[in-house]
């Protein structure tokens, strides 16, 4: 029996407009311009991009960045964006891995920004990053570190309430990634009823194809 999942295509007119979404994305994207090397030769797949926010920081440094998602609603934001400022090396893939709908092409960097909780089979998902990723490409991916289902509050479609890095470290050694390295690339702060601000601190991984 399929999973229930987050209804994306409801919420993605108005993802941009919440400005803890935004400063995740501008955030993890100064993490993995800090952590990996890019250079103006590197073609980059931007794994469940939602509207781009990552994407479009990322394109001035790079040859190419394809943002692939399986919400068509998010893809059209992007899309938008793309049509709008005309950066001439972003592109947008409609995926959905779970369900047959693989991505294309071949590349050198694999991002990803608050996804992989998403993604009922973890393991499953670093396999298809590898099949994706050029001999010794990297993948750069940010999440949650591991907390109790507040940080959402309606956890819907979340099927990891955050990740130990430690557990990831292994299940990206069985995948076949070397090389695997962790920090912090920021922190929410979030008022959680009866609780008060809470920190929720999002990891970067980065990790190499063997």
């Amino acid at each position: 029996m399929e999973q229930i999942r987050r209804d994306f295509e409801a919420v993605a007119s108005r993802w941009d407009s919440n400005p803890t979404r935004v400063k995740i994305a501008r955030e993890v994207g100064d993490a993995i311009l800090r952590e990996v090397k890019m250079t103006p030769q590197m073609d980059v797949l931007d794994y469940g991009c939602g509207t781009g926010l990552l994407a479009m920081q990322l394109q001035p440094h790079v040859h190419s960045v394809c943002g692939a998602d399986s919400s068509p609603a998010m893809v059209a934001v992007l899309q938008d964006k793309i049509a709008t400022l005309k950066p001439g090396n972003v592109s947008t893939q409609l995926v959905d891995f779970e369900r047959g709908a693989h991505a294309s092409g071949s590349y050198d960097l694999i991002v990803s920004s608050m996804v992989t909780h998403h993604v009922p089979d973890t393991a499953a998902l670093f396999k298809e990053w590898k099949r994706l990723l050029k001999p010794h490409g990297q993948i750069a991916f940010a999440d949650l570190d591991t907390e109790d289902g507040a940080f959402h509050g309606d956890n819907t479609g979340v099927f990891h309430l955050g990740f130990d890095r430690a557990e990831l470290r292994k299940l990206l050694l069985a995948a076949g990634f070397a090389e695997v390295r962790d920090s912090t690339a920021t922190s929410v702060s979030k008022e959680i009823e009866g609780q008060g601000a809470r920190e929720f601190p999002i990891f970067l991984i980065v990790a190499t194809k063997m």
